[in-house]
């Protein structure tokens, strides 16, 4: 028995009909607001937006396209899905986090919670500087600096292989998290539950953000190395797991290029 399909699914569904028998895979948000609308999908925006490719439609998986995002209000349905969406590698290590948990630390599972936790227990510091958990040096400026969330516009220029430019003008980029110390940056995605891939562009814009920064800005020169971080909060009754992937670039214009950096679990025990 075949599985019953959301609506985000049909709509996507019929747009890859629409776009294969006209024999261009290039379309426009009015026109996924028009086939939203068919299916009472009320947020068409969200069309779009699949940050593991466990939620492409069959009719994806069984041709092997995904979608991209290429600026000003288009989109394009691609070939190679392995091109848009990473499967997660193996964890590498295996640590037991001591801590003392806050009485906020489980009081909401949002993105932006998982982010806080991992970085008020200096997680995110241990995996990509090694240091201490305690981090005690007076010297502000020997320490890593954590730096909010943020929204922003920018214009990117890139390459999505050998063959295809991407050109964004004026698209609106999300950094969940940033961390620096010592010229080194970490971009930082947070997500909940046990996926297998996630969307490279969710890394990749925002290392690309100060990739360019570093070029062109009053930061040229002064950041030495970029880091994509993936942490991922597996929640259970007795102890919650933080799992995290870095990452950067071979080719920092080519999005294709992701390069495997190292991977930790930090299993997370209450001292209380």
């Amino acid at each position: 028995m075949a599985k019953k399909q959301n609506k985000k699914s049909l709509v996507i569904e019929e747009l890859f009909g629409i776009c294969s028998k006209r024999g261009h895979y290039e379309f426009h948000n009015d026109l996924v607001k028009e086939v939203s609308k068919k299916y009472g999908f009320g947020n068409p925006f969200d069309v779009t937006k699949l940050d593991n490719k466990k939620k492409l439609p069959d009719i994806l998986l069984r041709n092997n396209y995904s979608i991209i995002h290429i600026g000003n209000g288009n989109h394009k349905f691609i070939k190679g899905i392995d091109k848009v969406f990473h499967d997660f590698e193996p964890i590498q290590q295996k640590i037991d986090w001591e801590y003392k948990k806050s009485i906020l630390n489980q009081y909401n599972s949002s993105e932006s919670n998982i982010l806080s936790v991992a970085n008020n227990q200096r997680i995110l510091h241990h995996f990509l500087f090694g240091k201490d958990r305690e981090l005690n040096d007076v010297d502000i400026l020997k320490r890593p600096k954590t730096y909010f969330p943020h929204r922003t516009k920018t214009s990117f220029e890139y390459y999505f292989g050998e063959d295809t430019k991407m050109a964004l003008k004026n698209i609106q980029i999300e950094v969940d998290l940033t961390i620096e110390f010592q010229g080194t940056i970490g971009v930082f995605e947070g997500k909940n539950g046990r996926p297998d891939s996630f969307s490279v562009y969710q890394i990749y814009h925002p290392f690309l953000y100060y990739y360019n920064a570093n070029k062109h800005s009053e930061l040229k020169g002064k950041i030495k190395n970029i880091y994509g971080v993936y942490v991922v909060r597996e929640k259970e009754q007795e102890n919650d797991t933080l799992k995290l992937w870095a990452y950067t670039f071979e080719n920092p214009l080519d999005i294709t290029t992701i390069k495997f950096i190292k991977s930790a679990s930090y299993r997370l025990i209450n001292t209380n």
